[in-house]
């Protein structure tokens, strides 16, 4: 393992070079090109050294113990070797994991498409929920978020709601939340104290470039129509909502966020190349008859990926059997606990090793 870091950090030290010289400086296409590629390499970098300084703590905490100490400096120091010892073993199961290939779209944004399934209202409802905690999630690492279509409910929340998450590694983190998402808690309606079940699904898509999905003019039906649902009186009385049908496919993306058709049918197309670049994939793996369903599920109340459950304050994902009793933190965006024992869990299975 650490032939291939030594490899690595040797590399990283040459671009270093590289991007403080005039003639890559002067080159945008050069510039950008190992600024990503150091940039990717940095992690590593960081943990390895990090590695090396703890080695180097151990030796020299081992060697002071060959020296005349009494007894409570021989104690600290000890202490101090079991502690650099459990550091550079964590440290190693780091680098590990960090020396899997990545997933070549996780560098990628995002677009999210969270929907209201079983239990009418309070569905709805909790959709509203899992978009505010993606909002809060996405503040948290510095992301932008770009509302994209919505449809709303009288007593709030929403049947559906489309939106892109922009920011470095915003697919790396979210692709995990893609899924049936499960709430337990007892309705704002419910006079009798009882205990409800409502689902919602999320399905998380990376962003894809114009040249990953070549789309014809004349494969696209474009119509426009007058927006509904918040926005002012300008977005509601005209002709700024724009919904494109995709002919060969049937899919069919709107988006009426924006009071300009231009800035509408941007958006709208953006949505259309994730969904298809989806679609491109499934098909290259022959599951055409689960398409949209191998993320989403079917939003019944028994298929779920995680439970959150008001009365006991907890939230439990299913995948990695993690339970956290902390909602109101996580339904604020405090995901990270999640996200990372995800990751971990999925870098581990892709290199084989126990969890």
């Amino acid at each position: 393992m650490f032939d291939k870091v030594d490899v690595l950090v040797e590399r990283y030290e040459q671009l270093t070079q590289l991007l403080c010289d005039p003639d890559v400086i002067n080159d945008s296409a050069k510039l950008r090109t190992y600024s990503k590629e150091q940039s990717d390499l940095g992690e590593i970098v960081r943990t390895y050294r990090a590695y090396r300084d703890a080695e180097q703590g151990i030796a020299e905490a081992k060697e002071m113990l060959s020296e005349k100490l009494d007894d409570e400096m021989r104690h600290m120091v000890k202490s101090e070797i079991d502690t650099l010892s459990s550091r550079l073993e964590q440290l190693s199961s780091e680098l590990q994991l960090l020396l899997i290939p990545k997933d070549p779209n996780d560098d990628k944004d995002v677009i999210v498409e969270i929907r209201g399934a079983a239990g009418g209202g309070e569905a709805a409802l909790f959709a509203g929920d899992l978009y505010r905690m993606y909002t809060r999630y996405a503040e948290r690492q510095g992301w932008k978020i770009d509302l994209i279509e919505a449809h709303y409910t009288d007593i709030g929340g929403f049947r559906e709601a489309v939106f892109s998450v922009q920011g470095r590694g915003a697919y790396s983190k979210l692709k995990f939340e893609s899924g049936a998402h499960r709430v337990q808690r007892i309705p704002t309606t419910e006079s009798g104290g009882r205990i409800h079940t409502s689902t919602a699904t999320v399905a998380v898509l990376p962003e894809v470039e114009e040249v990953e999905v070549l789309i014809h003019d004349k494969e696209l039906r474009i119509d426009t129509f007058c927006s509904t649902g918040p926005g002012g009186q300008s977005v509601n009385t005209t002709q700024s909502a724009v919904r494109i049908t995709h002919l060969p496919t049937g899919l069919v993306v709107s988006c009426q966020d924006e009071k300009s058709q231009i800035k509408n049918k941007e958006k709208a197309m953006r949505v259309l190349r994730a969904r298809l670049h989806e679609r491109y994939e499934q098909e290259q793996q022959q599951e055409l008859a689960k398409e949209r369903r191998s993320q989403v599920g079917t939003g019944d109340r028994s298929e779920r990926i995680r439970t959150y459950n008001f009365p006991q304050s907890r939230v439990t994902d299913h995948r990695i059997g993690l339970t956290i009793h902390r909602l109101d933190a996580v339904l604020d965006g405090e995901l990270n606990e999640l996200i990372h024992g995800l990751i971990t869990a999925e870098r581990a299975a892709t290199q084989g090793v126990p969890q």
